[in-house]
């Protein structure tokens, strides 16, 4: 499956996994950083309108990565979607940049060559230390509620 194909179906798979949360999902006109914008806006709990940015990483297997640049972004959820060409074993991530980081610098990957100098780090096979340190960021539809509505909005759930 080509790069484009993936990033597609990631999309989807994440679109989906948002919309079945009860939250709407927008796509950004120009490619920013942002992929996709997930907000609520009919909520009886809500009193304004809330949104969050989505920065996604789909992969055909796993692949967890951490960027440098993400860190600009107020409120940015990083979604990492993995083996997006087998709907029924897709898995979903989510966390904010700072999890990520604090995971990336719990499995010591904040110390490579390739962080310091670069900026960013890169796992395409991860180990089951490392998919158990993402185990309690898989999505749900409470999880996805708990990261817009609570984490950004303030909404007590």
């Amino acid at each position: 499956m080509d790069d484009q194909l993936i990033e597609l179906c990631g999309r989807h798979r994440l679109t989906e996994s948002l919309l079945g949360a009860g939250l709407e999902v927008a796509f950004p006109a120009c490619d920013r950083g942002i992929d996709l914008i997930a907000y609520a806006d009919i909520d009886l709990r809500l009193e304004r309108f809330i949104a969050a940015p989505i920065q996604m990483k789909a992969a055909s297997e796993a692949c967890f990565s951490i960027d440098k640049k993400y860190s600009k972004f107020h409120d940015m959820l990083i979604a990492y979607v993995w083996k997006v060409s087998e709907p029924a074993r897709t898995q979903i991530y989510v966390l904010t940049q700072q999890e990520a980081v604090d995971i990336a610098t719990e499995m010591k990957y904040t110390g490579t060559e390739s962080w310091i100098g670069k900026g960013v780090y890169v796992v395409t096979r991860p180990g089951r230390g490392l998919v158990e340190r993402l185990r309690p960021y898989e999505v749900s539809r409470e999880k996805w509620q708990q990261k817009i509505l609570r984490r950004v909005g303030g909404v007590e759930l």
